[in-house]
């Protein structure tokens, strides 16, 4: 392993490797959901709509029940 100036070249260069990967990882990952949502679409589903059922499928039930809770106050407030 190669210290420059204390730093472990090679670790180093690893971490970043790892790194590259993961992002390429992801991005492809993205353009999967991307085609997903896509497909949806084109079967006549709101992909809108579709993102917000999988962000509120992502929390707790008590944070999701907060959440429609303040959403109704607020809607409320405004006069919706």
């Amino acid at each position: 392993m190669s210290d420059t100036g204390g730093i472990a070249g090679d670790r180093l260069r690893s971490f970043i490797e790892r790194v590259e990967r993961l992002e390429e990882d992801r991005a492809n990952l993205n353009a999967d959901i991307r085609e997903v949502y896509a497909e949806a679409k084109s079967a006549g589903f709101d992909a809108k709509t579709m993102r917000a059922i999988v962000r509120l499928r992502k929390l707790e039930p008590n944070e999701r029940q907060e959440q429609e809770h303040l959403l109704e106050v607020y809607r409320n407030a405004v006069g919706i």
